[in-house]
């Protein structure tokens, strides 16, 4: 079996997964099919802020908060709806959307530069 470091997971992830950009989320965000999912780990939410409306669902807790048959399930990942991830700086949510992808959920997107990129958007 070959051996498959962060980068070429990462590569395989954005092959297959749709990139947004920080200037059409707000655009998603006026559709209440939209969902926008935080996948950092609650510190960081704590110490660096949010995007307003996010939901958390941490990276290492994912398929659990996603899947119906799992305890943890949050039903706002709801598979019907558009999910979209964002992370620190979008590597996070790149390989978060792959999953939720091979989870069968059919419309998953990740924020292009994920919370940095859109804080640097807020600030000009």
């Amino acid at each position: 079996m070959q051996k498959r470091g962060f980068k070429q997971l990462l590569a395989e992830a954005n092959a297959v997964i749709e990139t947004i950009s920080v200037q059409d989320l707000d655009y998603l965000l006026d559709d209440d099919d939209t969902i926008l999912v935080d996948v950092r780990e609650t510190d960081e939410r704590e110490n660096d802020g949010i995007i307003p409306g996010s939901v958390h669902a941490p990276r290492g807790l994912l398929e659990f908060h996603a899947d119906p048959e799992s305890p943890s399930y949050n039903a706002v990942l709801n598979p019907e709806r558009r999910v979209v991830l964002y992370c620190g700086t979008g590597g996070r949510s790149a390989l978060a959307a792959k999953t939720l992808l091979d989870m069968g959920y059919p419309d998953v997107a990740s924020l292009a530069g994920g919370y940095a990129a859109w804080r640097t958007a807020r600030n000009h």
